[in-house]
C-alpha cells in the first residue's frame, strides 16, 4: 500500500472501513482524469487552425525544394496573430496552405476539426469561400465598381439571396468605418480607405478566419496604423486573424507572433506589452502635418 493510499485511508478512517477510502480514492482520481479530458477537449475544440508535422516540396526541373520541414502549430478561436520571416523562409508557403490555395504534401491541416489535407481542388474552393477571408497587399478592387459592389462581390458565389448580400455587404462597411463611402468608386478613396473596402469584401461572407497578407505594404505609416485599428476592433469582437507581414512594429500589433526560417517554426512568442492602434494613433501626425 502506498503512502498517499495510507494517508486518504487515515483521512478517512471516521467514515469506517477501508474499502470506503478506496470508492472514495477512485472516485477523486475518475474526477480528476475527467476534468483534464475535458479541458484537453475544450482546447481541442478551440483550436480553428491545426497543423501537425506538415511538409510541402517542389520539383522545379531536377531540383526538389523542400519549403516547409515538419511544421505543427495550433492556432486559436480569437487569436490575432502575425507571420514573420525572410523571404524563402517558407511564411507564404505556410499562409497558402493555411488558406487552402495549396495542399501539403505530407502531414495533416485541421481547419475547424475538419482535415482538409486531401480535399480536391473544388472542395478547396468551396471551403475558401465559406470559411476564410482574404486581404491582400494589393487593393484588387474593380475600378469601376462603388465601395458597395466590391464589398458584395464574394456573396455572388454563393446561394445567399440578393437583398441579404446587400445587407451583409451594408453592415461588412460599416464594421470598417466606411458606411458613409458605400457609393464611392475606388478613385474617390484613399488607400486606407481602400483597404478598408477590402477588409469589408473578406468579411462579407462572414468567415472563420482572416488571412491577411502584407495588408500595410502599400499604406503610408499613420494608415498602416489604422488598418491595424480596424484588426484590433475585428479582433476584440472574437474574429481570428491570422496576418503575414515583414514590418516588426506592425507585427506588435498581434497579440502572437511565429517566425520562419529555412522552412521550419523557429520561435512562436506571445507579443508582451501590446500596443493599442487607437492610443498610437494619438501620437502620430495627420497627414495635412
Amino acid at each position: 500500500m502506498c503512502g498517499r493510499w495510507r494517508q486518504r485511508v487515515r483521512l478517512q478512517a471516521h467514515c469506517g472501513a477501508e474499502d470506503q477510502g478506496r470508492e472514495s480514492f477512485a472516485q477523486n482520481r475518475m474526477l480528476s482524469t475527467s476534468q483534464i479530458e475535458a479541458l484537453e477537449t475544450a482546447a481541442a475544440a478551440s483550436a480553428v487552425i491545426r497543423v501537425e508535422d506538415m511538409h510541402k516540396y517542389y520539383e522545379l526541373g531536377e531540383t526538389r525544394v523542400h519549403a516547409l520541414r515538419g511544421v505543427s502549430a495550433e492556432i486559436q478561436r480569437s487569436e490575432f496573430l502575425a507571420i514573420m520571416g525572410a523571404s524563402g523562409s517558407g511564411k507564404s508557403t505556410f499562409m497558402n496552405i493555411l488558406g487552402c490555395l495549396d495542399r501539403p504534401s505530407s502531414g495533416r491541416y485541421l481547419l475547424e476539426a475538419i482535415d482538409v489535407s486531401k480535399h480536391d481542388k473544388r472542395a478547396l474552393a468551396l471551403i475558401r469561400n465559406q470559411k476564410i477571408g482574404f486581404v491582400f497587399q494589393g487593393f484588387n478592387l474593380l475600378a469601376r465598381t462603388t465601395a458597395l459592389e466590391n464589398t458584395e462581390l464574394p456573396t455572388l458565389y454563393t446561394k445567399i439571396e440578393k437583398a441579404e448580400r446587400r445587407k451583409r455587404a451594408v453592415e461588412a462597411l460599416a464594421m470598417v468605418g466606411l458606411a458613409d463611402r458605400a457609393e464611392h468608386y475606388p478613385s474617390q478613396m484613399s488607400g486606407g480607405q481602400q483597404q478598408r473596402v477590402a477588409v469589408a469584401r473578406a468579411l462579407v461572407n462572414r468567415p472563420s478566419i482572416l488571412l491577411a497578407d502584407e495588408p500595410t505594404g502599400n499604406l503610408d505609416s499613420r494608415t498602416s496604423v489604422e488598418i491595424m485599428e480596424v484588426f484590433q476592433d475585428l479582433n476584440d469582437k472574437g474574429l481570428t486573424i491570422v496576418m503575414v507581414t515583414h514590418e516588426l512594429d506592425i507585427a506588435q500589433f498581434a497579440k502572437r507572433v511565429m517566425v520562419f526560417r529555412d522552412g521550419k517554426l523557429r520561435k512562436d512568442d506571445a507579443v508582451l506589452n501590446r500596443p493599442r492602434a487607437s492610443e498610437v494613433l494619438k501620437t502620430l501626425p495627420t497627414l495635412e502635418d
